[in-house]
């Protein structure tokens, strides 16, 4: 009995009473009123949330085409001049696109996330969401990765700067600071470098504080002409002049000269020598071999012409100081005379006498 009572105070869902139909149509009724009222919201809100998806993506593609076409555009330019006389003044075309296809992929990146972050938070306002908490979530995260990742910023914004401005590019031969050798790779945080001796450097951006790039513009190849003092300036001149011309001439120092080869004149002149300075302009990178292909020449017409340098053999007829006869002479000695205290002192002490009577 007791039992009863509970249960009966107490149902079980199996024990509740079934839903009537008045209830289930009032129910679907309420329902139905709810989302008449609230459709219209509903689909402003998808509508709107489309729209920004499909102008974002949209706008994105447009954008990345563009500068992808750009990019190509640049490269046909640069490969169109290359091989003629303007082309030798300008930066190749391998370099230029390399150049051209990082900023390209800067540019890109950049667009996209400035795109669809701007549609992502439209799409989050659309939606009602209060988007004061999520900045400022997002600005102290962006605050903590700044802090931590400080290194890595600086170094990205160094090699996109480095990139921009063309301060150097693959196959130029630059002096970094912390390391020199020719540049094999540019990136976005780190530059390759090889060594004199093959070694491999892997520069950040971020350390490099100065560089000097030794392939751009032009290099100067300057040499040392020492001759003896009695030689004929004019002659000398004349014969540099000359082997100059002909190595400007012939092939392939032709291209690698960028100027005259000029005899600035007169270094130094000292007691045994003189110094004759010799400079021209030629392509960059190519001052090492000019100077010394210029040095073979001089050197060889030198020869043929008589001309002495500094430390080469004496010419047949010179008038040669004679030789001096005291050269070979010892300097007078102390010992030599027997009465000199010197003598007497290093004499030999005689034995003492003995006593014959015993």
């Amino acid at each position: 009995m007791p039992w009863s009572v509970l249960s009966a105070a107490d149902p079980t869902p199996e024990q509740q009473q079934p839903v009537t139909f008045d209830e289930a149509a009032q129910k679907a009724t309420n329902a139905a009123s709810w989302v008449e009222q609230n459709w219209s919201t509903w689909l402003s809100v998808g509508l709107r949330i489309l729209l920004i998806v499909v102008i974002a993506a949209v706008l994105r593609t447009v954008i990345r085409r563009s500068l992808t076409r750009l990019i190509a555009r640049m490269n046909r330019s640069a490969q169109a001049v290359e091989g003629t006389p303007l082309g030798g003044l300008l930066v190749n075309a391998e370099r230029r696109r390399q150049r051209s296809e990082a900023i390209g992929s800067v540019l890109r990146s950049v667009a996209s996330f400035l795109i669809l972050g701007t549609a992502a938070l439209m799409v989050l306002g659309a939606l009602n969401i209060n988007l004061a908490p999520l900045l400022a979530s997002a600005g102290v995260a962006g605050v903590a990765l700044g802090f931590g990742a400080r290194n890595l910023v600086t170094d990205f914004l160094s090699g996109v700067f480095m990139i921009l401005e063309d301060q150097y590019g693959v196959g130029d031969n630059i002096d970094a600071g912390v390391a020199s050798g020719e540049v094999i790779e540019v990136g976005l945080r780190v530059t390759k470098l090889r060594g004199d001796n093959g070694e491999i450097w892997y520069v950040r951006n971020g350390e490099i504080k100065r560089i000097g790039n030794l392939s751009q513009g032009w290099a100067t190849a300057g040499i040392d002409v020492q001759v003896r003092p009695t030689e004929d300036l004019d002659r000398v001149r004349a014969v540099i002049v000359e082997t100059a011309a002909v190595l400007a001439k012939d092939e392939p120092w032709n291209e690698l000269l960028w100027g005259p080869v000029e005899v600035l004149g007169l270094d130094s002149v000292l007691l045994d020598s003189m110094v004759v300075r010799v400079s021209a302009k030629t392509m960059p990178g190519k001052a090492l071999g000019v100077e010394r292909e210029l040095r073979w020449r001089i050197k060889q017409a030198f020869d043929r012409a008589g001309i002495r340098i500094v430390g080469g053999p004496a010419a047949l007829g010179d008038e040669t100081a004679s030789a001096d006869p005291t050269a070979g002479m010892a300097a007078p000695s102390a010992l030599a005379s027997p009465t000199s205290p010197q003598s007497l002192a290093a004499s030999p002490i005689p034995p003492p006498a003995t006593n014959l009577n015993k």
